[in-house]
């Protein structure tokens, strides 16, 4: 912990390059398992600054949510429908990505990006970006089968989402032990700083076409 209130800036600022990246290139593996065009998305993250300054994270979010889930989407926390299924698995998502900061050693109101006083867990919520598009493709499973409900069903499926199995290294490792990795790996950069982190690649088209089903 004294580490990472240490980090310095610069550092700081590639990880959340890098996890940016990662985010984005989860995306472009979402659309493409629905056959949607991924070209676009891979320009971008070849242009992600440090600290994505140019906030291409915003850029790749207006390309994929018309592709994702409509073009009448808008992505709202507060409305209904679509979004409140996406409310539920993301903090699903959140509360697991939570509990491996928490088990890493860190202190999760101190983030990479995400910066308020009123966010008790800043840093999960900048970890848990790369695996936000695996809920994504959970809801729009269960949205075209069984429409918005969130219903006990539906909780279930997005619940199951933390054991999928996404390729880390040279193996596979579930979304929990991957959260646990990453921020296993960003404490041990705090601590040699030096960035090394471990960040998950998409699975395969089958798999994320397959989620929420």
């Amino acid at each position: 912990m004294r580490a990472q209130w240490q980090a310095k800036t610069p550092l700081i600022k590639q990880a959340w390059k890098q996890v940016v990246a990662a985010k984005v290139a989860m995306q472009a593996a979402a659309l493409d398992a629905i056959g949607e065009p991924t070209a676009p998305l891979s320009m971008m993250i070849r242009k992600i600054t440090s600290g994505d300054s140019t906030n291409i994270e915003a850029q790749a979010a207006r390309y994929y949510w018309p592709r994702m889930m409509g073009l009448d989407f808008r992505r709202d926390a507060g409305q209904g429908n679509e979004n409140a299924l996406l409310n539920y698995g993301y903090t699903v998502l959140r509360a697991a990505t939570a509990r491996a900061v928490v088990a890493a050693g860190l202190h999760p109101t101190i983030g990479l990006f995400h910066a308020n006083r009123g966010n008790a867990f800043a840093l999960a919520d900048d970890l848990m970006e790369p695996f936000r598009p695996l809920v994504d493709c959970a809801v729009r499973s269960i949205v075209a089968d069984s429409g918005v409900q969130v219903d006990s069903t539906a909780k279930l499926a997005l619940a199951r989402l933390i054991a999928t199995d996404l390729p880390l290294g040279e193996g596979v490792t579930p979304v929990s032990v991957a959260l646990m990795k990453l921020a296993t790996s960003l404490g041990q950069s705090f601590e040699a700083g030096k960035l090394n982190l471990a960040l998950p690649h998409p699975p395969d088209p089958l798999t994320l076409a397959g989620l929420g089903t």
